[in-house]
């Protein structure tokens, strides 16, 4: 690999799930021992590669959640993670690539737009590698119930925000770590606790890790955003709000974690009057 864009390219062109993850991370401790230049490409897929399995499905033809505390239903949940984790992956790798022509190693770019310095890349290489720890950590666990990532169908809702994002960095940024990631903030706890009811301390543990690392992937998501806003003097509640009644498709759910939400740089204000409102965005 000569450019973080070259790293980037060939995880998002992997379709085999461990492999896509395992690669992260060695790109990751690449990067660690001998930072690479980002590089340029003007070749990032619109859609990661995938495997042939699990089949994907609208959230709305998804199977119902099972009764909680049986395996079927622990097997199902670990399974919906993984399946998060593994397009946080590709999501990751693909901000990093899509918007390269924004570094300000690229020599020619439009000068009067944002450059992105560093730094930027560097948070979403970490939050790459992340989500490959959290995806291995979690095909791990469901091996250990006799299960892998596959084996159950999965629905592409994440995916399709990123689509939606493509072509505008800031909504990128205000729709996938500030909206879809720190919704995750909100709902872990109650999985968290709920595994240590059924006295499952090894998934309570991984659910923790996750919950950890993921408000430092919300809170770069906030950094970036308000480091676009204060670029183009906008004002960063106003613009958030703007960008997720345009770009979101779906609701922004109570109860919140707001003191998690609140660690990784979301405010109330931002968020609180849009709750509850059902936002349908036409896939025409």
């Amino acid at each position: 690999m000569k450019t973080l864009c070259d790293c980037a390219l060939s995880v998002l062109e992997t379709e085999n799930a461990k492999e896509k993850a395992q690669k992260t991370r060695e790109y990751a401790a690449l990067w660690r021992s001998s930072p690479l230049p980002v590089g340029f490409t003007d070749q990032t897929p619109l859609r990661p590669a995938r495997p042939e399995k699990p089949e994907l499905k609208h959230a709305s033809q998804m199977p119902k959640r099972r009764k909680a505390g049986t395996r079927a239903s622990k097997i199902a949940l670990l399974h919906a993670i993984a399946h998060i984790e593994l397009n946080a992956i590709d999501l990751a790798w693909d901000i990093m690539a899509r918007f390269s022509y924004l570094s300000d190693e690229h020599t020619h770019k439009n000068k009067t737009e944002i450059t992105l310095p560093r730094d930027f890349f560097a948070d979403w290489l970490k939050v790459a590698d992340d989500e490959a720890k959290h995806f291995l950590m979690l095909e791990s666990r469901l091996n250990d119930f006799d299960a892998t990532y596959g084996d159950l169908p999965a629905h592409d809702g994440l995916w399709e925000a990123s689509e939606r994002t493509a072509e505008d960095f800031a909504a990128r940024l205000a729709i996938v770590p500030m909206v879809l990631e720190a919704r995750g903030l909100d709902v872990t706890p109650a999985m968290i606790k709920g595994m240590k009811t059924q006295n499952d301390q090894k998934t309570a543990d991984m659910l923790q890790i996750i919950h950890d690392d993921e408000i430092t992937h919300v809170r770069a998501g906030t950094v970036w955003f308000e480091y676009w806003c204060n670029h183009h003097n906008k004002d960063i509640e106003m613009h958030w709000q703007e960008l997720v009644k345009t770009y979101f498709n779906g609701k922004l759910k109570r109860p919140f974690n707001h003191p998690s939400r609140e660690e990784a740089g979301m405010i109330r204000d931002w968020y609180e009057p849009l709750a509850d409102i059902d936002f349908n965005i036409s896939e025409s």
